[in-house]
């Protein structure tokens, strides 16, 4: 025992700082070494093959074996650790304590192993920092490889809702919440019920029932339901729309906490309200109204409160049934098989994998402000959160820094979108049990997914590609589609290649307990009971397409339909007219007759000489590339401006243009959407399209007066249309006037602004 004193006896002397170098390398720096002036003999000795052996013999205490520093790394690494809530700084030096005064006298190998060690478990027991298994750098490496990213075996017992046993007292929490779970339930009701083959067929028919109701807040709500027996949504609206789960009745009041942080909390508008009543319903919303400015964080918070309910009841559940069936379990034991018991039936409670909400948003920051509305709907007063993983997220998806010039102008929706981190390429797993959420949590642990269409088509991938994964998709129940115009801005098909996986039946089964799985999820019926919440600033075609064509849900849809009484054209500063030529097209997609139109009749006027410094602006990029290629080839003197433009062509097309070098600049919808640069020098503009955005009617109008040549009366504005842009028509000349071009034989109408009286009509 002498040398284990000494060994512990130098471990004492050492200072805060040899001890920490010690934990790191697993041996003190050459520094602090003790130099003899006495050479040191040299000793020659024969080792036998296996190392352990020569430490044993060389045992002068002859003391029972103790497992080695490398023996418990592996023992480590075969099950969880168990101390991840402990302090950092305490753990490791516990542990340097406990390894240096185990090792007895073995030789210098186990003490470079025993090095090695420590700095390995201390990065498993923090909770806080990203470890290999929690999405470090390991992590990110694996999902950019592929599939690695959805396994968490050591870590899956944690989270895991099979493995994992509802307490003492959140039996009796979920007890009471069962409880509540009666007939008014909306939650239980729209799980349990079951519908027949005839209800499918005749919901994959199309045919609905359409109804009008008036809200207060909401306004004109447009019903449709699919089944009879479900109708459109009712006039009566309760304070608290939804069944809430108790570990929400007490903080959802402050819902609007997350969006004024520093001031007093804001009661629950009228608007969340009325939101929470149609989304408790579990009927499919659209709500085309959701203003970044305004309406968009209340919506986020209404579609939070509702997702986090969701996902507590059925993991209430789950863990409830899972006591149950071991209490029967040990019951059946301790009472022999004297008494001969019916056997129950396992409760189906489950889907065919673990996730059940989907949150689409456009940018990172999206993310973040739906992960900090989750955690502060969880936390109650003088209880916070266990977030793991929290520092990690706050540094990938917090804002960036940046210096932006002080004489910069943005408007104030540019402000509101582009806030924060804009990457655009994301995903993030959300796990939430026991009073604790799990970041960056595997796919297939998660309950809650978080992500960018971009993010999720590189894992998705396409049909003939090795590595991809669509299965974590199969059991999605609630499908939030927020900010969807922006989606317009980025790449829709993303969000069409994301909607086409949705819902399908898993090529493996993942270890999922089949007589715990729901009905209609065996019968791959999981996309009748999906609801889907979208969320956008305008009405657009493609967005009611998704509604239309891609959301099947029994319960039927409610979409917001309000006709704008004045457009955006009121808004237009200069004295200008606005002449409005109708196009003869068979469908929406039709732009051959676009084409031909402007071809023909529009471009020629504008050739002339007379008629330069001429602005076209074009809403689709595939009709900019053809109006391209037509003016390269008319060799007529233009310029053009797009979204994939370097700085510097930017810079050459725009000082050619206002200096009249070049007569035409093309210029895309989503350059403007992106960077909002004022073009100076336009005297004549034409829309080839209605913009999409309606208030980009008036902000590329209120340009020429940016320029500062010609004269007002020389201005001239000239904008195409078809019957098919009934909707941005009306967004920007108003409903009424809409109505009336649509309905008249004229091919052109006539509006001139900047009078006192405001816009003239035709």
């Amino acid at each position: 025992m002498g040398k284990r004193k000494q060994k512990n006896q130098i471990f004492n002397n050492l200072s805060k700082k040899q001890k920490k170098h010690l934990k790191e390398f697993g041996e003190e720096h050459p520094f602090h070494d003790i130099v003899t002036e006495k050479a040191e003999k040299t000793q020659i000795l024969d080792l036998p093959d296996s190392p352990v052996q020569s430490s044993a013999e060389s045992d002068e205490d002859n003391e029972p074996e103790h497992k080695s520093a490398y023996q418990k790394l592996l023992s480590t690494l075969s099950s969880p650790a168990d101390h991840e809530s402990e302090d950092e700084s305490v753990d490791d030096e516990e542990e340097v304590e406990e390894h240096l005064s185990e090792e007895g006298s073995d030789g210098d190998e186990e003490y470079q192993e025993a090095g090695n060690n420590l700095t390995v478990t201390p990065e498993e027991a923090d909770e806080g920092e990203a470890g290999p298994n929690e999405g470090g750098e390991d992590a990110m490496e694996d999902e950019t490889a592929g599939g690695v990213e959805f396994e968490d075996k050591e870590h899956e017992s944690q989270f895991c809702l099979e493995n994992n046993f509802s307490g003492e007292g959140e039996q009796e929490g979920a007890e009471s919440t069962a409880k509540q779970e009666d007939k008014e339930d909306s939650f239980k009701l729209h799980l349990d019920t079951e519908i027949s083959e005839e209800d499918v067929k005749r919901i994959t028919a199309g045919t609905k029932a359409k109804a009008q109701v008036k809200w207060p807040k909401l306004g004109t709500l447009l019903c449709s339901s699919p089944l009879e027996r479900f109708g459109p949504a009712g006039q009566e609206k309760d304070k608290r729309p939804l069944a809430l789960h108790k570990v929400l009745e007490t903080n959802w009041t402050s819902l609007n906490h997350t969006s004024n942080p520093k001031g007093a909390v804001e009661e629950v508008s009228p608007l969340q309200l009325e939101l929470l009543s149609l989304m408790g319903s579990y009927r499919d919303v659209y709500f085309p109204e959701s203003s970044p400015l305004t309406e968009g964080q209340q919506v986020r918070s209404a579609y939070c409160l509702h997702a986090l309910n969701h996902v507590l009841k059925a993991n209430s559940g789950v863990l409830g049934h899972n006591a149950q069936t071991r209490e029967n379990q040990a019951a059946d034991k301790a009472g022999g098989n004297k008494v001969e018991v019916e056997p129950q039936d396992e409760p189906r409670d489950q889907g065919l994998t673990r996730p059940k909400v989907l949150i689409l948003v456009p940018f990172r920051d999206g993310a973040l402000r739906v992960v900090q509305t989750l955690i502060n709907l969880l936390e109650t007063k003088g209880r916070k959160m266990d977030v793991s993983n929290k520092k990690r997220f706050k540094d990938e998806f917090g804002e960036e820094p940046v210096d932006t010039p002080p004489n910069l102008f943005r408007p104030d929706d540019y402000t509101a979108i582009f806030s924060g981190n804009i990457d655009d390429h994301f995903k993030i797993g959300v796990s939430i049990l026991r009073r604790s959420i799990r970041l960056y949590a595997p796919f297939y642990s998660s309950d809650i997914i978080i992500a960018s269409p971009l993010g999720l088509r590189t894992v998705l991938g396409v049909e003939g590609e090795a590595k991809r994964d669509y299965d974590f998709l199969s059991s999605i129940e609630i499908l939030v589609v927020d900010q969807a115009d922006v989606f317009l801005m980025q790449n829709w098909e993303h969000l069409l290649h994301v909607m086409k996986h949705l819902n399908l039946q898993p090529l493996d089964p993942h270890g999922v307990d089949f007589s715990r799985v729901r009905m209609w999820n065996l019968n791959n019926w999981a996309k009748y009971y999906r609801q889907t919440l979208m969320f956008s600033s305008i009405q657009d075609p493609h967005i009611n397409n998704i509604i239309s064509k891609h959301c099947f849900n029994y319960r039927g849809q409610v979409a917001t339909k309000n006709m704008p009484i004045t457009g955006s054209i009121c808004q237009v500063l200069v004295q200008l007219p606005h002449v409005f030529q109708m196009i003869n097209s068979n469908s929406f997609m039709d732009q051959d007759a676009r084409f031909q139109f402007f071809v023909d009749k529009v471009l020629p006027q504008y050739r002339d000489s007379v008629m330069s410094h001429t602005l076209i602006y074009v809403p689709s990029y595939f009709d900019y590339v053809r109006l391209r290629n037509y003016m390269k080839k008319e060799e007529i003197n233009f310029a053009s401006i797009c979204e994939y433009s370097t700085k510097s062509e930017v810079s050459r097309a725009r000082h050619f243009f206002q200096k009249g070098d070049k007569q035409f600049i093309l210029f895309t919808e989503r350059f403007h959407f992106y960077k909002r640069y004022t073009i100076k020098g336009i005297q004549n503009l034409i829309f080839y399209g209605l913009p999409s955005y309606p208030h980009f009617y008036s902000e590329v109008c209120n340009m020429l007066q940016a320029g500062g040549q010609g004269e007002e009366a020389s201005w001239t504005c000239t904008a195409l249309y078809s019957c098919y842009d009934a909707q941005r028509l009306a967004a920007i000349t108003g409903a009424q006037r809409a109505a009336q071009m649509l309905q008249s034989q004229k091919p052109v109408h006539l509006f001139v602004t900047g009078e006192e009286k405001g816009p003239l009509g035709p």
